[in-house]
């Protein structure tokens, strides 16, 4: 019997395939039809700290100020649809779907200041939500902002919400940090429970014809997940923290490198939006039959197996790799 089960932020998953944040947990038959076809938990998608803060009306009378040099700056943020949904809105939803499905949902809130807006951490631990995803998005423009002070921000944000709630705490961090390693475990010491690996930064497009910036979404593959497998492979046994593997994961054998590396969870988008809901039955098949053949019992048992914790310096294996890849390509000039 091949035992599928592992563990993610205190809870016992029933497999490592879990459903992150996307539009796909809007609606409550949408999680109720993911949880019918196999996925472990689902996260919610995002509450948007501006969102809180536009209903308190702060947002508003700062975008105001200036439109009248800077027109567009009013139609940042969208007036429809998910994201002028009010906060309560979404915790009432949360509250529902929790109701509704038997498997852990883990809340989101998608920010990066201190501030009023936190309360709702607690206000979703009051939904009844099993953790919280704390998604940390943040480019940097100001040349007056260093990294130091920007990780502080992060670090201190963390410590808001860990004295504020008691459920357990994911932090979804971007790759852009001058030492991952370093802000990694100074996140779990600030009350992190888990780190999932990594944010997608989307990149908008130029539209020559209207001249303007335009948003352009596109969904992962399978080859972008070998940047959060990279350094879960180098973090495992070095952090104490679960992690989770999100970007790029679509197929069996990306959970298999995922738990390999060291990941508790593999989280899947993307291929839920593209393929629906039945795409985790078909992942969920193909990944007991590779175990069988390969003669695995357990997700438990592959856990970290491909990870870098035994090497003394796994820095200096990334160079030698980094050289030997370089060295790889034979492909003749023509």
């Amino acid at each position: 019997m091949i035992d599928l089960t592992t563990n993610y932020l205190g809870k016992k998953l029933k497999n490592p395939l879990v459903a992150s944040s996307s539009p796909l947990s809007e609606k409550v038959e949408s999680v109720q039809a993911l949880e019918e076809a196999g996925i472990a938990a689902v996260v919610l998608y995002s509450l948007f700290e501006e969102q809180i803060i536009r209903e308190s009306l702060a947002l508003n009378r700062f975008l105001e100020e200036g439109t009248e040099s800077f027109a567009e700056a009013i139609t940042y943020l969208p007036q429809y649809g998910r994201y002028s949904i009010g906060p309560d809105a979404y915790v009432e939803h949360l509250r529902k779907v929790k109701q509704a499905v038997k498997i852990p949902v883990i809340g989101s809130l998608n920010g990066f200041t201190r501030g009023g807006w936190t309360e709702y951490a607690r206000k979703i631990e009051q939904a009844g939500a099993d953790g919280l995803e704390l998604n940390l998005y943040f480019l940097p423009t100001d040349t007056q902002i260093n990294s130091a002070e920007l990780e502080a921000g992060y670090l201190e944000l963390v410590e808001d919400i860990r004295q504020s709630i008691q459920i357990p705490i994911a932090v979804k961090l971007s790759p852009f940090f001058s030492s991952l390693p370093n802000i990694a475990a100074r996140l779990v010491d600030a009350g992190a429970n888990g780190l999932v690996l990594f944010n997608r930064f989307y990149q908008p497009d130029f539209n020559l014809e209207e001249l303007e910036v335009v948003p352009n979404l596109v969904l992962s593959n399978s080859t972008e997940m070998r940047l959060p497998l990279r350094w879960i492979a180098l973090l495992y046994g070095r952090v104490a923290a679960d992690f989770a593997l999100t970007t790029g994961i679509h197929t069996a054998q990306d959970v298999l490198k995922a738990m390999m590396a060291g990941a508790s969870v593999a989280m899947m988008a993307s291929a839920l939006l593209k393929y629906g809901a039945g795409h985790v039955t078909q992942v969920l098949t193909d990944l007991e039959q590779w175990m069988k053949e390969k003669e695995y019992v357990s997700v438990t048992q592959m856990k970290g197996s491909m990870s870098q914790q035994a090497i003394a310096d796994p820095a200096a294996l990334e160079r030698a790799n980094y050289i030997k890849e370089l060295s790889s390509y034979s492909q003749p000039l023509r």
